[in-house]
């Protein structure tokens, strides 16, 4: 297929003036060859369909970002603990009242007032001043503190940002299973079409050979239009399945795509041990991890109030130059160590430690409930594989029947036995025992998912 921009056109156009073919008008189509080569399909297993969203997901990446915004807030916590400059250059010019001075300005020799007693206004005055002032932190235990608690917010958001990346890689991996069981279902519903036009060129012959009366016909050509039916409404659904596992890709939504997986991956895997999986599911998890996490920041949080209770030391120096015209400025200096003792804040750091050791406890009645809640996804995902094993080993059974049934009705119909009634029946047996064995191999699939999901152990899937 070729296609043709307007700038392409133009610049067509413009490469052809010397050829006098300037005049030809744009509105025109140019037959242009212009080959855009084809965008190569991505190429995807289970396990790379996770792990790429694991990677690029719009869940994990949002959590990424989270952990960014806690990374700066330690640096701004560690702020408090690094030396502070500031430099200021400042003019100005005031007035005063030397009677709100409170002092009594008089001559030392005569004592007489030197100025009105009920006061004067003196100046203005104008005065320049440029000054640089240091500051230092040499011992706040509870800047320290509040550093570490920032840093415990920052494991926090890690453990959030891989819980997001374990859930997007088991949406995009469910995601995947529908796709293939789409194009499972797909490709079913063309086997049976094609049986169906057998079955309708199978019911000609005999007709046009006297065998079988024109209802043997009508019925074939209603199976078969019923099958193009099927077809139409499962390629929509497989459309649709694509479209969401793009989606949770991250990708494009119209990036082509090749999947590689069958419905068959679960067959021969062994199922884990309850007790084992349990225990990967305990220490692999992000959000047993994150709760974890929080507590520990809880206490962090705590300590950090406590600390606030103990002295801090402080070193400030203040130097510059100031002076009544930019000719003459005079240096002048301060410098000193300063100890500030919290004395009393109304019991507002008692209330705050309350609510901290009041977190604590909550988020471990939420440790307990996530860890119980991961033993039950475990167990569940066990169950549901077990009983998908059975389901697919029955359903092979029925789907070989049926097709042992479909070729009985067929030799049947052929030898004149029977009509092909018996054939359409066997045929629509035939497309449900099918539809049946796709659909269990796509939950036997779903549940292995569902137990790696359950371990946090999605992105591991091969």
């Amino acid at each position: 297929m070729f296609h043709t921009s307007f700038g392409q056109l133009a610049r067509f156009a413009f490469r052809a003036a010397p050829l006098g073919l300037v005049a030809l008008p744009l509105a025109v189509p140019l037959a242009v060859p212009l080959a855009v080569p084809a965008q190569a399909p991505l190429r995807l297993t289970l396990g790379d369909a996770a792990r790429l969203a694991a990677i690029q997901g719009a869940g994990p990446r949002a959590a990424q970002e989270r952990a960014a915004q806690a990374r700066a807030r330690v640096q701004q916590r560690r702020a408090d603990l690094l030396p502070s400059l500031s430099a200021a250059l400042s003019e100005n010019e005031r007035t005063f009242n030397v009677a709100s001075t409170g002092f009594a300005f008089r001559d030392p020799v005569s004592g007489r007032a030197l100025f009105d007693s009920d006061g004067q206004v003196l100046g203005p005055v104008k005065a320049y001043d440029a000054r640089t002032s240091i500051r230092q932190s040499l011992a706040d235990f509870a800047a320290l503190s509040r550093v570490k608690a920032a840093r415990a917010g920052t494991d926090v958001a890690l453990a959030e940002a891989t819980s997001a990346s374990q859930q997007a890689a088991a949406t995009a991996a469910m995601a995947y299973i529908r796709c293939v069981r789409a194009d499972a279902r797909v490709a079913a519903s063309l086997a049976d079409s094609a049986l169906s036009d057998e079955v309708v060129a199978m019911t000609r012959d005999q007709l046009a050979a006297g065998v079988s009366p024109g209802l043997d016909l009508t019925r074939a050509r209603a199976q078969a239009a019923a099958g193009r039916s099927r077809l139409i409404g499962e390629r929509s659904e497989r459309s649709r399945a694509y479209l969401e596992l793009r989606r949770a890709l991250a990708l494009s939504l119209d990036a082509p795509l090749a999947l590689i997986g069958t419905l068959g991956a679960t067959a021969g895997t062994p199922v884990p041990d309850a007790a084992e999986a349990t225990t990967r599911a305990l220490r692999m998890r992000g959000d047993v991890r994150t709760i974890g996490e929080l507590m520990t920041a809880a206490h962090r949080q705590a300590d950090a109030v406590r600390a606030e209770r103990l002295p801090a030391v402080s070193a400030f120096i203040d130097d510059g130059a100031t002076g009544r015209t930019t000719n003459r400025l005079l240096n002048t200096w301060q410098w000193g160590l300063q100890l500030s003792i919290p004395v009393f804040d109304g019991l507002r750091r008692e209330g705050r430690i309350d609510e901290q050791e009041a977190a604590v406890r909550e988020l471990d009645v939420r440790r307990r409930d996530t860890e119980t809640q991961a033993a039950v996804d475990v167990r569940s995902a066990l169950l549901e594989w077990d009983a998908a094993r059975d389901l697919v080993a029955s359903s092979s059974e029925r789907f070989a029947l049926a097709e042992q049934e479909v070729a009985e009705a067929r030799e049947r119909f052929v030898s004149g036995v029977a009509s092909n009634a018996d054939v359409v029946t066997a045929a629509f047996s035939l497309n449900a025992a099918r539809t049946q064995l796709i659909d269990a191999r796509a939950a036997a699939l779903g549940a292995k998912v569902a137990l790696a999901r359950a371990q946090g152990a999605a992105a591991d899937l091969p």
